[in-house]
């Protein structure tokens, strides 16, 4: 099903994820969509080609959300980066962990709220997750200013994150980022369709406390589930 909203075409589709039951999703049409008229966008460091980015399904988001789904429900914090459209938090927020979604565009509020009415579910916690230069004023402060939604705060045992290594980060934002909202025992999973931008990052990980394991992820087409190929990097600390 395909509508038009606020100057950007949307679709709507029920997606599988292995070991739970279907989600409706809204999303984007698909990558050509752009609507930000008023700049928040762009003034968040979002260039018209990454605008349609968070609004797509993405192989990697899938196999976190197959993850979530085999993950024990406990009584721990949950904290997904760059959420996007938030499939695995709905995974995890439908099995009743204690999750919060979290991504810098302005319009991933909007889409999650939608999508968790789509399921019949309540309202998810979500928070304004930003790293990198466009996280920072000239003075190197934080810009909160930019933020429509309050700011990532507090501590997780478990931060998750897929394709989040999608551009060389040698400063350690990410990592530092991370390192900011993960308890002294925690654990991190990132999947990472082979990028090219893990050793940075991993250098800054270390520098931080966290051991790595790494898995790789080569699966092969079947009954409708596109084939992909990356890893599965968990680090651990304390």
């Amino acid at each position: 099903m395909q509508t038009t909203s606020l100057g950007y075409l949307t679709k709507q589709e029920s997606i599988a994820v292995l070991g739970v039951d279907d989600l409706w999703i809204r999303s984007l049409l698909d990558k050509n969509q752009f609507h930000d008229p008023l700049d928040e966008a762009l003034n968040l460091g979002i260039s018209s080609a990454t605008w349609p980015l968070f609004g797509l399904l993405w192989p990697s988001g899938q196999c976190m959300a197959e993850r979530m789904a085999q993950r024990p429900v406990t009584t721990e914090r949950i904290l997904e980066i760059g959420c996007g459209l938030g499939l695995s938090s709905l995974v995890a927020h439908r099995r009743g962990a204690n999750i919060t979604a979290s991504d810098c565009h302005p319009l991933t509020h909007a889409f999650l709220d939608e999508n968790t009415r789509l399921n019949g579910l309540p309202r998810m916690a979500y928070r304004h997750g930003l790293w990198g230069t466009a996280a920072l004023r000239e003075d190197g402060l934080p810009n909160l200013t930019l933020a429509q939604d309050a700011e990532v705060s507090g501590i997780f045992d478990l931060i998750v994150g897929s394709d989040i290594l999608y551009e060389r980060d040698d400063e350690g934002t990410l990592a530092n980022f991370i390192h900011h909202h993960a308890a002294s025992r925690s654990e991190i999973w990132v999947i990472d369709p082979n990028r090219g931008n893990r050793a940075p990052f991993h250098k800054h990980m270390a520098r931080l406390g966290f051991a790595l394991h790494e898995q790789r992820i080569d699966r092969v087409a079947q009954d409708g589930v596109a084939a992909y190929k990356g890893r599965m990097l968990t680090y651990t600390r304390g």
